[in-house]
């Protein structure tokens, strides 16, 4: 597969990626924490916030991979 045209499969995925998981933890938070304390939101939001990076390293590690002579 050409280089131009997996970076721009795997730009698409991880704006999807980053849309998709930002109103699922949004939904979550405001359904599940509306009552929890400051430390439960802390909490919520440190892991949620660092979360997204496993699946958008593969997405990025697969946009880097290794190049394959397309002649």
């Amino acid at each position: 597969m050409p280089i131009r045209l997996k970076r721009l499969i795997g730009t698409v995925l991880l704006i999807v990626l980053v849309i998709v998981y930002a109103l699922a933890a949004t939904t979550i938070a405001s359904t599940q924490l509306a009552e929890a304390g400051p430390w439960v939101h802390l909490g919520f939001f440190l892991v949620g916030g660092l979360v997204w990076i496993l699946p958008a390293m593969l997405i990025i590690k697969w946009m880097a991979g290794p190049r394959q002579n397309d002649t």
